[in-house]
């Protein structure tokens, strides 16, 4: 029984290989400006789902992991992407939206997501990371909310 169970298992994940899941890096088309703590921070944390500059780790080649990294990187570049920053930079309502949802998900600490910092530690933010990066992201509202 154990041995059929055990079988059907890896025949499902041998036959799941065959639905392949895209893995590209698109173009950077204008990267943020910022010192290079918070890039480094940034770079760390957040650029595997929210730049086209992502790191296909080997699993990632693996279904039903690749599906799932997949379905991250597309939603995490479709949220925030910064190697698209510069058409934030040019829409100042959407560049204020986008470092707000940043002060906001670094301040509760939904990013990156808790699955994703078990395979990749170094994803984890200190405190002192997440002052860094919230610190840039308000000298940047302030900023942009003084120019309208």
């Amino acid at each position: 029984m154990w041995l059929k169970i055990l079988l059907a298992v890896v025949l499902t994940l041998a036959l799941a290989q065959a639905i392949p899941c895209a893995q590209s890096n698109p173009p950077v088309t204008g990267d943020l400006a910022a010192s290079s703590a918070v890039k480094s921070v940034l770079r760390d944390a957040c650029y595997d789902c929210h730049s086209n500059e992502t790191s296909w780790p080997w699993y990632s080649k693996l279904a039903p992991a690749s599906w799932l990294a997949h379905y991250d990187v597309t939603e995490g570049r479709k949220r925030l992407n910064f190697s698209r920053w510069d058409t934030y930079a040019d829409d100042p309502g959407t560049l204020i939206q986008k470092l707000e949802n940043i002060q906001k998900s670094i301040g509760a600490e939904d990013m990156p997501p808790w699955y994703y910092r078990l395979v990749h530690p170094k994803s984890g933010l200190s405190e002192s990371q997440r002052d860094t990066v919230s610190r840039w992201a308000t000298a940047k509202l302030t900023a942009s909310h003084s120019s309208h």
